[in-house]
């Protein structure tokens, strides 16, 4: 294809300031231009696919012809730098910044705790700025929407929220003040009670909520940056002027006529057009598709135009989705309502179709033309006949857009030379009815599992079929249509004889092949008559709406089938108890004092391993992985990789100088493969995407092995790790002789990926002499960075040194894995003697590491009639995957925490970690727990269902409730766990939702309620002493400031903010004397991992020993001047010679475990908690709502209430993900399908619970740690588990209504297929049934 080879200026301005390209590459994007062109930081990389909101800018564009500005939040990520010409950027740094001015949302966000690890802020503060940018006063659902295509893995996104809904007069002025009605519903006094805890010392008072909107200052517009004139000028300048930018692969051409842009589709018929790069953009990444030619045709007038037509409305094809809406929710009230239906249709799929960001950038032409099978709108167009109005150089045409051409037949495509021009979208008549449905994994920003559109015309009057369309994305690889069964379907009445002969024809017709693509065939299959049932009762409805007296109601137990969920912003409540009112305002500590770096993150001056500047030299390295799961290396021939342009080196273990890892796993593997994703090699390049499309050159050819990559397979084969794990007291055996009734079952958990917003990043600087190395890097444990590096490379420890600024989201998941990526690089820098970047892609991060370990259970439990259990007999199975990783440790915590909070007599509980072919699983939050406790409360509930008892009665009758030891003889102290218990069960008011629940189920058939309430016995640290030790310096200057340094990494989880603030207790100075810097190697030596929740406290307690230490070193000042400013002993101390250094150390607590006896002091000290939720499902389509979520907290003395809360939110929608959503998929052959957020849904804002509850429990003390705190990072995560019983609940009330009374058991996640196949009813009978064996499924079950 022969391109023009003339290049023009690109002019745009980003946040304010004039940027000129000269030589503009067409396949550069945004996102990478700013941070590495123009050193803007502040906009993060999470996904590269505009799927998480990371990246979001705003971006403001003048339209010459009718003289508007339009602001809107953008995805970087798919941005193209050639589309953005006469444009404004706005990034988080233009709107505010702390050498200027803060933006009153950058300092709500911060105040409010909006922040954790800071990764996502930036992202959220730009989807609001462009929200207030065109909405100054934003309506409560406006602002959640704005954040659809956002997400956080931290906070829980109620923070977030929160801080927003100030900027709008919906939110209530009294919110957080104790005076608003929802801040005092449930809400009571404690009674003061002795205060046994160390100083400082706690009130009596209790506090309510931790977003103050009073404290506010208002928003100030002079702060916001005008659109440039100089960009106006230049629009009307340019209108009529085409634009070519030309780059090393690729041409960009942007015309201005259409004229112009067919005769250029003529002469470059395969050139594709491109205007929010949605769709091309993710295949050009995905695919590695580079197109020679790109034509961007948004410039052209022809393609905006929106008109209004006899017979409907005419949209331009270059109409962006937001657009669309717009001019939608202008027209629909001005027509009458039986002429808006697919309007209306179309508004309800918009609602949900991708997140703002998206829906900003993709256009109306480019949805309907790239036809991926998911797409939400192509059906309801299609249903709705409308019209596509095409152009080419050889005149115009129109085609319907029907299911032909969404199949791509030939006959009803456009032709290679043409291009939509508009779009018809016609009326709707009075006697037509359109509707739209659809099914996520997640309810907004997901693609549909499946979606349809169903359109019925009647004979004027009556309810006999003229015309019927039904149609079914998510199927197969395109839109089908049931076009047989719509045509035999003509000429019949609207009534039941009618619905089951059309079900009956759907399920013949549409055939879902057992191993289609996506999985879940039968749920889908239940959905194509779920969705037609659905359209049945809709139009019943419609012709009873329509002809009043023509048309009985509906029956009332289907009237529930008709409602869909909306989304309500959440609401919150925070209730802790208050500091002493005598303590010193100048101490923080018990105060919510803000995170630390809060407001850097809001700004984005935090700065990730990533951000660090670029250095002199540096190379950038993508790594070669393995294509088979199991397999022998024959040969690697890296020849024509090391000839590719601007590759500098291939290393591989053969380059390694010294050990090539550890004993149980490798940093580039040698002669056997483990798994697919197995790093074998890494390409060293002058640019990453150099180095990546260089790896493609690579040629490894294998030997395959068998295979083992399920937990099931491994025990047929007896691949394990170790040895087994056991714990037990009583008599087992014995006691299943004495007991009523003896119950077994079997429960599965799949496994969760860590999704940290901040994928592995790794800079190495070799220095120039003694083999010293400098080392950055994202992870929870620099020691081991140092350790693995030095062996790998042969050198001494002591010439690595390693830092760690803070780290974008960890959750267990940076321990194991950062040593060996780093150790990759460091090898890559001794090769080449140049600084090497190793920053991880998602899909690559998500590729090599592992997550949460699945999980199998096998369960035996005699209990009495009384719901009394006597005797529990547990095997436990893990999935490893293919390295030991810390999978023998996890399988002792698995088995040290399997009974939760419940005191059985007789109980054993055994424990094996299996080895696989799968990726290595790893450390995540909770540690075991979130799998072994869901597993008791699994038996506790199948005991409960056997005896036909309420749960929470099962439950509290099993439940410790008097000091007595653990079946390892550790001793509890359980009174508290009984305290959260009756606490949460009045907060909640259990009882009472119980009864209004069993009402509202008789009432509703296709809708059910469901609550559970869920107690928690949660253990915190390490089962050995050597990982709570901790170690400090903390370095006075003479003019008085205070640097603190520890051996704890920030995470996101407050570390450096509870660190500053026992400093400043301990030392009696404010906060803002004191400095936290970065966790390096090199002050603090031999520092163990920050993880298991302990790491703020132990930490703590080494700055307290230091400061304690200095602060007795001052004390002979003081008193010879007790009037005197601290910085006047600072200086005096100074002149006596009086060191003002000290080193601080923690010894850490004291725990054993003896696992020949079985028996020992495991785990230094319990958290306890319980959690109610209330939920209600959709049983046509497994759909489900949290409707109100009650946590309480025994955190004892908090030493940061807003952080311990925070940590609780965050860790309870990660359990929410964990038990109701997130999946990770592999094909048969070890192949990970889950790799981005386009496949991978973790929990968003849609699924915060409406009303969410946090009371921490007042007036009690934990002696052990420091303050009389307790640790909250990991135990929120297991009380989502409340939501997965609540579900449960309702599903069971379904079942009982179908007459299903039996105990019934559901897996993890409890997603929306489960939930769907669960509440079993006629449809569900109907679908045909696959016999398993006989077929080959797109993914195994990983459990």
């Amino acid at each position: 294809m022969a391109c023009p080879q003339q290049s023009d200026e690109l002019i745009f301005f980003v946040n304010g300031k004039k940027v000129i390209e000269r030589r503009a590459d067409p396949e550069e994007l945004l996102l990478n231009y700013l941070r590495k062109g123009l050193r803007l930081t502040g906009t993060k990389y999470g996904c590269g696919i505009g799927g998480c909101g990371a990246c979001t800018v705003m971006v403001s564009t003048y339209d010459p012809d009718s003289k508007k500005i339009r602001h809107f939040p953008a995805n970087s990520c798919l941005l193209p730098l050639c589309s953005l010409n006469g444009a404004a950027v706005t990034t988080v740094e233009g709107v505010g910044n702390t050498k200027t001015k803060l933006h009153p949302i950058q300092k709500r966000l911060a105040k409010c705790h909006g922040s954790q690890c800071g990764f996502c802020t930036p992202g959220m503060v730009m989807s609001m700025y462009s929200l207030l940018r065109n909405h100054p006063e934003p309506t409560t659902e406006q602002i959640s929407a704005a954040l659809d295509g956002n997400l956080c893995r931290c906070t829980g996104y109620r923070p977030i929220i929160d801080s927003f809904s100030a900027f709008s007069p919906e939110c209530c002025p009294l919110a957080g003040s104790r005076k608003c009605c929802l801040d005092q519903e449930g809400g009571k006094e404690k009674e003061k009670e002795e205060d046994l805890a160390p100083e400082p010392k706690r009130g009596d008072r209790m506090c309510s909520g931790l977003c103050q909107p009073e404290e506010f200052q208002p928003r100030d517009q002079t702060q916001d940056y005008i659109f440039p004139p100089e960009l106006m000028r230049m629009a009307e300048e340019n209108k009529g002027r085409t634009l070519v930018f030309t780059g090393k692969r690729t041409t960009w051409i942007s015309p201005v006529a259409l004229r112009e842009l067919l005769g250029l589709k003529d002469k470059y018929p395969n050139a594709p057009l491109v205007v929010g790069n949605t769709s091309v953009g993710t295949d050009m990444k995905i695919l590695g598709i580079c197109p020679p030619l790109v034509l961007y045709p948004a410039r052209v007038p022809d393609l905006h135009l929106v008109s209004m037509a006899d017979n409907g409305i005419v949209v331009g094809a270059a109409t962006r989705l937001a657009q669309l809406r717009g001019i939608l929710l202008d027209v629909v009230p001005e027509l009458p309502a039986e002429k808006t239906k697919i309007y209306r249709t179309l508004l309800k799929q918009l609602r949900t179709l991708a997140g703002e960001q998206i829906r900003n950038l993709a256009s109306l032409g480019g949805h309907i033309v790239s036809r991926g099978s998911t797409w939400d709108l192509n059906p309801v167009l299609a249903a709705g006949k409308a019209i596509l109005n095409l152009a080419s150089s050889d005149g115009t045409r129109q085609i319907p857009l029907n299911d032909e051409f969404l199949a791509r037949l030939p006959e009803a495509d456009l032709s290679p030379k043409e291009v939509v021009v508009s779009v018809l979208i016609p009326f709707s008549e009075k006697d037509e009815f359109v509707s739209a449905f659809r099914q996520a994994e997640r309810r907004k920003n997901a693609l549909s599992v499946t979606n349809s559109a169903m359109q019925v015309r009647f004979q004027p009057g009556t309810d006999i079929v003229e015309d019927l369309a039904i149609l079914y994305g998510g199927i197969g690889y395109t839109t089908v249509s049931a076009r047989v069964t719509s045509q035999k379907l003509r000429g019949r009445n609207w009534n039941e004889q009618m619905l089951d002969e059309a079900c009956r024809l759907v399920l013949e017709e549409i055939r879902i092949p057992p191993s289609a693509v996506g999985g879940k065939v039968e749920y889908r299959r239940t959905l194509l008559v779920g969705f037609f049932f659905r359209f049945y009762l809709e139009v019943l409805q419609g012709l009873k709406d329509t002809y009043p007296s023509k048309y009985p109601d509906l029956p009332k137990e289907n009237l529930s089938a008709l409602s869909e969920y909306l989304d309500y912003p959440p609401q919150g409540m925070q209730e802790y108890q208050d500091v002493d009112p005598q303590q010193p305002p100048r101490d923080p500590v018990g105060r919510p004092i803000m995170h630390e770096s809060g407001i850097k993150h809001a700004t984005g001056e935090a700065v990730y391993c990533g951000d660090i500047s670029p250095l002199d030299g540096q190379l950038f390295m993508a790594v070669v992985t393995s294509t088979r799961a199991h397999a022998k290396i024959l040969s690697i021939d890296s020849s024509e990789a090391l000839e590719a342009p601007g590759v500098v080196a291939v290393v591989s273990a053969a380059d390694i100088p010294g050990k090539n890892g550890d004993e149980h796993e490798k940093v580039f593997a040698e002669d056997e493969i483990l798994y697919i994703g197995h790093v074998i090699c890494g390409v060293v390049a002058e640019s990453y995407t150099l180095a990546k499309e260089a790896t493609n050159k690579v040629k490894i050819e294998y030997q395959d092995q068998e295979l083992i990559l399920t937990i099931e397979e491994a025990i047929q084969n007896n691949s394990y790790f170790s040895e087994e794990k056991k714990i037990e007291q009583g008599n087992v055996e014995k006691a299943f002789q004495t007991v009523d009734r003896i119950l077994e079952g079997e429960s599965h958990i799949g496994g969760q990926k860590h999704f940290y917003l901040e994928t592995n990043s790794t800079i190495v600087i070799p220095r120039k002499e003694d083999h010293e190395m400098d080392i950055y890097v994202s992870s929870q444990d620099a020691s081991t960075v140092q350790q693995l590096v030095a062996t790998t490379l042969g050198v001494p420890s002591n010439r690595i040194r390693c830092h760690t600024t803070r780290v974008g989201g960890a959750f267990g998941g940076k321990v194991t894995k950062p040593p060996f990526f780093a150790a990759a690089a460091a090898v890559a820098a001794h090769k080449t003697g140049c600084p090497v970047r190793f920053i991880l892609e998602r899909e690559d991060d998500m590729f090599i590491n592992g997550g949460r370990h699945p999980f199998m259970g096998k369960y035996k439990v005699g209990f009495m009639n009384d719901g009394k259990i006597k005797a529990v007999d547990l095997l436990y199975y893990v999935n490893g995957g293919c390295t030991l990783d810390d999978s023998e440790m996890l399988i002792e915590y698995v088995v040290l925490k399997s009974f939760n909070a419940y005191d059985i007599p007789n109980f054993r509980c055994r424990g094996r970690a299996c080895r696989t072919n799968l990726p290595s699983n790893t450390a995540f939050r909770g540690f075991g727990f979130p799998q072994s406790a869901l597993s008791a409360e699994m038996w506790v509930s199948a005991v409960a269902d056997e005896l036909g008892l309420p749960h929470e009665k099962v439950r509290e009758m099993n439940m410790f409730k008097t000091v007595t030891l653990t079946p390892f003889k550790e001793e509890v102290d359980p009174r508290n766990l009984v305290v959260c218990w009756k606490e949460c069960l009045e907060r909640s008011d259990y009882y009472n939702r119980r009864k209004a629940i069993e009402e509202y189920n008789k009432q509703n058939y296709w809708k059910k309620k469901g609550i559970a309430i869920i107690p928690m016995l949660f253990s915190v640290g390490f089962n050995a002493t050597v990982y709570h030790q901790a170690a400090a310096l903390v370095n006075i200057y003479l003019d008085g400031s205070v640097l603190v340094l520890c051996g704890g990494a920030e995470l996101g989880q407050g570390l450096y903010t509870k660190v500053s603030q026992v400093a400043s207790h301990e030392l009696k100075i404010p906060l803002s004397y004191i400095h936290l810097f970065e966790r390096s190697t090199v002050p603090i030596p031999n520092a163990p991992l920050t993880a298991g929740s302990v790491g703020s406290e132990v930490n703590g307690k080494a700055v307290q020993n230091a400061c304690q230490t200095l602060r007795k070193r001052l004390e002979p000042v003081i008193k010879k001047n007790p009037q005197g400013k601290w910085e006047d002993w600072i200086k005096k101390a100074f002149e006596e010679s009086i060191s003002l250094s000290a080193t601080g150390f923690f010894k850490g607590y004291v725990t054993n475990m003896d696992w020949e006896t079985g028996e020992g002091h495991a785990l230094p000290y319990f958290v306890f908690g319980a959690g109610c939720s209330e939920v209600e499902i959709d049983c046509l389509t497994g759909d489900h709502k949290n409707l109100r979520t009650d946590i309480v907290m025994d955190a004892c003395y908090s030493i940061n209430p807003g952080i311990d809360i925070g940590q609780v939110e965050g860790g309870f929608m990660q359990g929410l993900g964990l038990y109701t959503q997130e999946e990770i998929k592999f094909s048969p052959e070890g192949q990970q399908y889950t790799l981005g957020p386009d496949t991978y849904k973790i929990p968003a804002v849609c699924d915060v619970p409406e009303q969410f509850r946090i009371y921490l429990l007042p007036n009690t003390r934990n002696p052990i740690a420091i303050y009389s705190s307790k640790s909250m990072g990991e135990a929120g995560l297991f009380l989502a588990s409340s939501v997965f019983f609540a579900i449960k609940d309702a599903v069971a009330a379904a079942r009982k209504q179908r007459g299903l009374n039996g105990v019934f058991t559901l897996d993890s996640p409890l997603n929306v297929a489960r939930i769907r196949m669960a509440c079993a009813d006629h449809f569900t009978e109907m679908i045909p049934k696959d016999e398993p064996g006989t077929y080959k499924p797109w993914a195994i079950d990983g459990n």
